[in-house]
């Protein structure tokens, strides 16, 4: 996956932070810790010499073998007292060596010139971190979210609106709570202001909280995103490729944009590699499925019909009750 410089350059400063903040702490604990035991730093000189002294060995020939075997033994014997000087300080062997955010490549980014896929995951994490920029992530939880709006009477003689959303509120709580990489997507279906938004994003928060990567797209704003990067030929495959990538994608709002054949067929790229790849989805829509079909290509809705846990919610706009409730008052 390609990325902007501007990526690259902030995943470089990150590393290189981590880097150097884990050697700045080392130094200090070695500072303190040989105050108190400077045998231990003394052993610790001894050993930084045996690679120069091994050196010399090899370049001497004739007893070459017998003094890197002399040597061997000097540094095993110098381990195992700076290890016994650990242990009676009461901390464990290797607490005076640097602790890397990434063990593998000691927080460089790269080993023998390939990337360490502790910077591939960063680049991931910022790349997402942008798209999420001006996205209400962190807005809307499980616990905010009130049930009293939703009237108890059956609605055209079925369930209530609050008996569905009470099923709705308990699904979304143990799907973000059980959330795989492979989880099932969701199709969220609903007039205006039932709560699609709210409940998409308190499953983000929750899925975010575990370490998954997550990536919030208002569809009108990803739609113009997109179609402007693909006229002026700018990073649209990069931002495509951030969608596709996630581990869970929630497309909000789906048929407010302006449609037009190529945010239509953008739309059904990202959703359908994301299926191929096995990676959930959360869309969200105002819109019926007779309705979406009209507005896009029956392939299109034909696969999310077939791929998504329909989820229907009901009631009466509960913004516009809230407002009322404010009003009222004043």
């Amino acid at each position: 996956m390609g990325y902007s410089k501007e990526t690259y350059a902030k995943a470089h400063s990150i590393m290189q932070d981590r880097r150097m903040n884990a050697l700045r702490e080392a130094d200090l604990r070695k500072e303190q810790f040989y105050q108190k035991h400077p045998r231990a730093q003394q052993i610790e000189r001894e050993l930084s010499k045996t690679a120069a002294k091994a050196g010399k060995a090899v370049l001497s020939g004739a007893n070459a073998k017998e003094e890197l075997l002399k040597l061997k033994e000097a540094n095993l014997s110098l381990q195992k007292e700076l290890s016994a000087i650990l242990t009676d300080a009461g901390v464990q062997d290797g607490y005076l060596e640097a602790h890397f955010t990434c063990e593998k490549c000691c927080d460089k980014g790269y080993i023998d010139g390939k990337m360490c896929s502790c910077f591939q995951s960063l680049l991931k994490d910022i790349a997402f971190e942008e798209l999420n920029a001006l996205s209400p992530l962190s807005l809307c939880d499980f616990e905010s979210f009130s049930l009293r709006y939703y009237a108890d009477t059956p609605q055209d003689g079925g369930i209530s609106p609050r008996r569905r959303m009470q099923q709705i509120l308990a699904f979304c709580r143990e799907y973000a709570k059980s959330f795989k990489e492979d989880s099932e997507s969701l199709l969220l279906v609903g007039a205006t202001g039932l709560g699609k938004t709210h409940l998409a994003l308190a499953i983000a928060n929750e899925v975010i909280s575990r370490g998954y990567g997550v990536v919030y797209c208002s569809v009108p704003d990803i739609a113009r995103r997109l179609e402007q990067e693909h006229f002026s030929k700018g990073s649209e495959e990069l931002t495509q490729q951030s969608l596709t990538q996630c581990d869970l994608l929630i497309l909000d709002d789906l048929g407010t944009e302006f449609t037009t054949p190529f945010t239509s067929s953008a739309l059904y790229h990202i959703f359908n590699t994301r299926l191929m790849r096995a990676k959930p989805t959360i869309i969200s829509t105002n819109l019926s499925l007779e309705e979406m079909e009209r507005a896009y290509s029956e392939r299109f809705v034909s696969r999310i019909a077939g791929n998504c846990q329909r989820l229907t919610f009901l009631g009466k706009d509960v913004r516009i009750q809230m407002k009322k409730e404010s009003l009222s008052k004043r």
